[in-house]
């Protein structure tokens, strides 16, 4: 299955939905798209997480980026990260420099 994003931005906060499988064939698009979506003022980066199928060490690497590029007052925020997603973030330990939420229920 392909990656793809789709990047929305309001008022600081920008919101980055990701479908598909992030492995290190498109870890390099999100870096890019992270730099070009937060070159402005950002005060909180909101990852929906609830299509992402996979997501290797290549693509933690990728929340590690966004963690360094923001830096510390701007928050990071997973939304709907499948068990899978959310086990392999858990078990490096990078859940505690992100917000892990569940989806919002409509």
């Amino acid at each position: 299955m392909s990656f793809t994003t789709k990047v929305h931005s309001d008022d600081g906060v920008v919101t980055i939905r990701l479908t598909g499988e992030l492995d290190s064939r498109a870890a390099p698009a999100l870096n890019e798209v992270i730099v070009e979506a937060t070159a402005g003022t950002v005060r909180r980066l909101v990852l929906l997480a609830e299509e992402l199928t996979y997501m290797s060490s290549a693509g933690l690497r990728c929340l590690v980026f966004a963690h360094q590029k923001l830096g510390r007052g701007v928050d990071i925020v997973l939304v709907g990260a499948t068990p899978e997603v959310a086990e392999t973030i858990s078990l490096t330990g990078f859940d505690r420099s992100l917000v892990m939420q569940d989806p919002v229920e409509r």
